[in-house]
């Protein structure tokens, strides 16, 4: 697929649905809370939350003590974001790419934002990433795993994919970046859940 403006009218006509059932950062998994704020400990410098959707990721890692700010290309997501967290930013924009100067970030969160993505606009968006992430930053992805090769599937909302965590770990050593962590997370009757930390490359 890797149409970003059909993911985006996907998304928009589902928006409503969509915040009722995952708007609330009580929505998502304890592990996944876990991780996230060990990660947002081992941030410096500002973070950006890509595709923040309804902006619930964006209020824990604020509270979690980040200097964040949110990027969605759903405006229903924005307008919903802004209206619960007032105090942070949160603004419409492409995440292919971001209209940020380069290494002006110090982390970026990418928690199954990029799961609509075919493989050719994952190594655009990595590239992208690795543009505006500072030497040293760190970058986290969440994303559904699969065992040994890309696979598309029938998504809710719109296609995705899921990938094997060695392939995406492959994709962000292309783009600049050295895997710091990986996961995977299985449980009966769901899809595996995979996650992957990275750090920015010194340049030069």
């Amino acid at each position: 697929m890797g149409d970003t403006e059909s993911t985006r009218i996907a998304y928009a006509h589902w928006a409503g649905e969509y915040i009722h059932r995952f708007g609330s950062i009580a929505a998502t998994h304890p592990l996944d809370r876990e991780l996230v704020r060990l990660w947002a400990s081992s941030t410096s410098g500002r973070v950006l939350d890509l595709g923040c959707g309804p902006g619930q990721w964006t209020g824990f890692l604020h509270e979690c003590g980040c200097d964040v700010s949110g990027v969605d290309p759903v405006a229903e997501f924005v307008e919903h974001a802004r209206a619960h967290h007032p105090h942070l930013d949160v603004a419409q924009g492409d995440l292919e790419s971001l209209q940020l100067p380069a290494a002006s970030i110090g982390a970026v969160f990418a928690w199954y934002s990029l799961i609509h993505l075919d493989p050719a606009a994952v190594r655009r968006t990595l590239s992208e990433l690795a543009r505006v992430i500072a030497p040293g930053g760190v970058l986290l992805i969440g994303h559904f795993a699969a065992d040994a090769a890309v696979e598309s599937f029938a998504h809710t909302v719109i296609t995705a994919y899921r990938w094997p965590v060695s392939w995406l770990a492959d994709l962000l050593g292309e783009a600049g970046f050295d895997v710091t962590e990986t996961h995977v997370r299985e449980a009966a009757g769901q899809r595996p859940h995979g996650a992957v930390t990275a750090r920015r490359r010194d340049i030069g």
